[in-house]
């Protein structure tokens, strides 16, 4: 495993913020930590990389036991944790070299080169001379990245990594996760945007409250929902009949654009989707839209905790 822990908890006064957690991050994974913000994840994130002391529990890190072996690991380790800090009047290079040039593992003679390239895998090569005082949100984060990326890493641990960032921005950091993945880089995405995560990610864990409900591959963690087809048409009532007599359990549901919808779960039947597009046509209903439609991350939260993705209070 990349990350491990067992028991894990961290207890403020009375208020247990972290309770007790398991986690297990395979080696290669692209692993997402989900949770609406106050669930514990940035708390977690800081026990894992021993910038605060856990109350109880264990944690190993690319097999190693944590914080006992931190000197070992950490520079195996890239992180971007609680938004990214710099030097408001100096360059985004020479923030980069600056925090390079604190690092006893990097070599020096290596690191111009190693920073311009930093930066041009985050699309900041072309602001490497621009003082940080002018970068937006979402450069900064992306100078964050940067920063975690300048030494070859086994583990990269990212909190909120598209936080600031437009939605071009947004698909540049998904595709830079997807291309460390592929060189066996380990990446742990703390978020609490499920579409991000859904897009992102090959594992997940779910928090809420500060404990784990729930945890495995994103196909895993889908199962409790269910398949659907999806049908826009102006006649309901035939798609119904239709569906009905295919051995589904249509249901009427509100559209957009003025079209009715009718949905209907494929749950316990063989019916493929072409066969259902096939009878619906033959039955004279008029269709404007078809879609068949996967069980979401979203409906796994929700079935698990019976709330959305509101601040734990």
């Amino acid at each position: 495993m990349a990350i491990g822990s067992r028991g894990l908890t961290k207890r403020f006064g009375t208020h247990n913020a972290v309770n007790g957690i398991d986690l297990a991050v395979p080696r290669g994974s692209v692993f997402g930590f989900l949770g609406p913000n106050g669930s514990g994840k940035t708390t977690t994130i800081r026990m894992l990389l021993a910038l605060t002391q856990a109350t109880s529990g264990t944690i190993s890190l690319l097999g190693q036991t944590m914080p006992d072996r931190l000197h070992d690991v950490l520079p195996r380790v890239g992180a971007l944790v609680e938004g990214p800090a710099f030097y408001p009047f100096l360059s985004g290079a020479a923030n980069l070299s600056r925090l390079d040039t604190a690092d006893r593992y990097a070599p020096t003679s290596t690191r111009r080169s190693r920073v311009q390239l930093a930066l041009e895998r985050v699309g900041l090569g072309h602001a490497a001379g621009k003082k940080v005082h002018a970068y937006s949100l979402g450069m900064k984060q992306r100078l964050g990245i940067a920063n975690a990326l300048l030494l070859p890493r086994d583990l990269l641990v990212l909190d909120e990594p598209t936080n600031g960032l437009d939605p071009q921005g947004t698909r540049e950091v998904r595709s830079l996760v997807h291309s460390l993945a592929a060189e066996g880089t380990t990446v742990f995405v703390s978020s609490h945007l499920l579409a991000e995560v859904e897009q992102m990610c090959t594992h997940a864990a779910v928090m809420s409250a500060g404990s784990i409900v729930a945890q495995g591959t994103l196909a895993a963690l889908r199962q409790v929902g269910e398949t659907r087809v999806r049908v826009r048409t102006p006649d309901t009532i035939a798609a119904m009949s239709v569906l009905t007599r295919l051995g589904l359990t249509p249901q009427r549901a509100a559209g957009d654009a003025g079209d009715p919808i009718v949905i209907a779960p494929l749950v316990g039947t063989r019916v493929q989707p072409e066969a259902i597009v096939t009878a619906l046509v033959a039955g004279g209903v008029r269709i404007r839209g078809f879609a068949v439609e996967e069980p979401s991350l979203e409906e796994r939260f929700v079935a698990l905790t019976g709330e959305g993705f509101d601040v734990v209070q």
